[in-house]
């Protein structure tokens, strides 16, 4: 048997699947496709979380544009993080060249033009759905990770959500949790530690800060009402296509913190909304996440431990999450560690740094006897990538390199009219348009605060009321403007000579003698 007979046999054995799968494109070896070596990656495993990663220019894009294409012809909705903004194109039919006919013949794969069903998605000023969640839904744990506090910091953010929910304060934005550090520090001190004990000004100070800093990246957008059901990601069309939802960061590239947060917020939602699902045939969704580096290189560790924990539990829920990202080493090595599917486009090797990560990807992919995979990383072409993925068994399956199929969709962005017309007809974007603001935390203290003072000072105008009153009428005699004292006129009627005799006891015992006589008789 030949070399080449032996590699089809190898890969088609290797990614055979009994049950339903997709399709991502056909095997390579030594620079030529080989027709009806497919890379069919079994959907009962796309749960098992995943990695494209690549140099730019290399087709990642593209990729993830294909995957998820695939993933809707199969009812599978999947939520995409379009920071470079040119995922928006899947939502049209894509047009038919030349190249991609003659791209399709080598795979042996029919070609076809196609448009998806897609909601578009903001968490800032752009037009689409707009995403929101309260400060209450994330909770104190996760908040005080978010704002990477210590823990006598966090302890002291427990304290202060555990006085919100006994005095049925809301938390809904960012201005709701500030007020109450502020109210707490100040004029609600006292009723703090009476019932909870002191908390430290320099903590509160730092928590303060941090929530400013947040304020300063945009977040006043996105913590508010209504909040956004995440339910809602998992519908499909009439056609039973499953939708993709685009959410466009287009302008939070400077903002890492604002991303993280978001990010972090959304997986934990996810995963506390979703029952357990234990192995399903399909996921019930897949998130991908492009520029992935947003939320690793700024991301606390304790941060990164809770992404961690997250991506571990979140696939029972039937949910499969994948990272876009120039650099697989962008990922932490914990994390990486639970993806099942990779697809390694080419990475290039200018520097002593390149080289070393070139050669520490290569040892994350199965050995090969038909690849040198250090070499092969940086001699692929665009669309063209290293994959390797996990049977229906859990197994990985053999190294190979991929000729990637050509999106059905629009490789290009939508204009700003066809934006338009996307968000005209969803139901979403209707249903989240409306900003929320209920008498919340804020308001209420606000309100405690002006009670207080008006009745501080009209106890105080009754205090000078009466002060004034006893001045004048309660204690003197008669009003005078002297500063000499005179006698109270009770005082002197009672030593007058007369009142003597009249009160004195001989003169009463006379008194009631004579009576006493004259009634006798």
């Amino acid at each position: 048997m030949s070399k080449k007979d032996d590699f089809f046999s190898h890969i088609n054995s290797g990614y055979a699947c009994k049950g339903d799968f997709i399709v991502l494109g056909g095997a390579m070896l030594d620079g030529e496709a080989l027709a009806d070596a497919h890379i069919r990656i079994p959907l009962k495993t796309l749960n098992r979380h995943g990695l494209i990663a690549g140099a730019t220019g290399t087709g990642k894009t593209k990729t993830l544009q294909v995957i998820s294409e695939q993933l809707s012809l199969k009812g599978i909705p999947s939520l995409v993080m379009d920071v470079k903004g040119d995922l928006s194109g899947v939502a049209r039919p894509g047009q038919e060249n030349d190249f991609i006919r003659d791209r399709h013949a080598k795979i042996n794969l029919p070609y076809s033009t196609l448009g998806f069903p897609v909601e578009l998605l903001t968490i800032s000023d752009q037009d689409g759905v707009r995403l929101r969640a309260t400060v209450s839904e994330f909770g104190p744990v996760l908040f005080s990770r978010m704002l990477d506090l210590n823990d006598v910091q966090a302890g002291i953010m427990s304290i202060i959500f555990k006085y919100c929910d006994d005095n049925q304060l809301g938390l809904i934005d960012l201005k709701d949790i500030r007020k109450v550090i502020q109210y707490l520090t100040g004029e609600g001190k006292e009723e703090l530690e009476k019932e909870y004990g002191a908390m430290s000004s320099s903590s509160t100070g730092v928590m303060l800060r941090k929530i400013i800093e947040l304020e300063q990246q945009g977040a006043n957008l996105f913590f508010g009402e209504e909040s956004f059901d995440v339910r809602d990601l998992m519908r499909r069309d009439p056609n039973g296509n499953g939708y993709i939802n685009i959410i466009r960061l287009t302008d939070i590239q400077d903002k890492p913190k604002l991303f993280s947060t978001f990010m972090l917020s959304l997986l934990a939602e996810v995963y506390n909304t979703m029952p357990e699902k234990g192995d399903l045939p399909k996921p019930e969704l897949v998130i991908f996440i492009d520029e992935a580096h947003l939320i690793f290189n700024q991301a606390s560790k304790v941060l990164l431990e809770q992404i961690e924990t997250i991506v571990k539990l979140i696939r029972s829920k039937g949910i499969g999450v994948y990272f876009i990202t120039q650099n697989p080493m962008d990922v932490p090595s914990s994390v990486l560690a639970q993806l099942g599917l990779k697809v390694q486009h080419a990475l290039r090797a200018f520097t002593a740094n390149d080289r070393k990560d070139i050669k520490l990807t290569a040892e994350n992919f199965p050995i090969s006897e038909f690849y040198r995979t250090e070499e092969t990383l940086t001699s692929l072409g665009t669309g063209e990538a290293l994959v390797t993925a996990l049977n229906e068994k859990g197994i990985p399956t053999p190294l190979a390199v991929m000729m990637v199929r050509a999106p059905m969709s629009r490789m290009d962005i939508l204009s700003q009219e066809e934006i338009s017309s996307i968000n005209r007809s969803s139901q979403l974007v209707s249903k989240y348009s409306r900003v929320v603001d209920p008498e919340s935390a804020a308001e209420m203290l606000e309100r405690k605060i002006r009670d207080a003072e008006e009745e501080r000072k009209e106890a105080e105008a009754r205090k000078e009321e009466q002060r004034n009153y006893d001045r004048d009428y309660g204690r003197g005699y008669g009003r005078t403007t002297r500063t000499t004292t005179r006698t109270p006129a009770r005082r002197r009627s009672a030593t007058h000579p007369v009142v003597k005799v009249l009160t004195s006891a001989t003169f009463i015992r006379g008194v009631m003698g004579i009576l006493t006589k004259a009634m006798k008789k």
